[in-house]
């Protein structure tokens, strides 16, 4: 008789998800970087290269940032575990009531 398959554990299914949303995003942010350089380059053809290198940088970095701790935000709220967090703190509350 055949095994049947291993059901997938939730924690590595979240962090398969989380780096496939994450590529998606680095995606987005190098866009988005290129975006900001050619706005930046467009106003004034005299700028410097290190003012294109640190505008990518910062631009790229910080929509990483922010859509990255977006996204953990959200799969924590899918995986349940703010659910737990909430009862064991609805638990303590109701103890101290008389």
């Amino acid at each position: 008789m055949p095994n049947p398959d291993p059901l997938p554990s939730p924690r590595g299914s979240m962090k398969r998800r989380f780096w496939r949303i994450f590529r998606l995003l680095a995606l987005l942010s190098i866009v988005i970087a290129a975006i900001s350089v050619l706005l930046v380059a467009r106003g004034d053809p005299t700028i410097d290269i290190n003012t294109l290198i640190a505008t990518a940088l910062g631009t790229g970095l910080t929509v990483l940032l922010g859509t990255s701790l977006m996204t953990l935000v959200f799969l924590s709220s899918q995986s349940g575990h703010d659910d737990a967090a909430t009862q064991i703190h609805h638990e303590t509350e109701d103890d101290d009531r008389p």
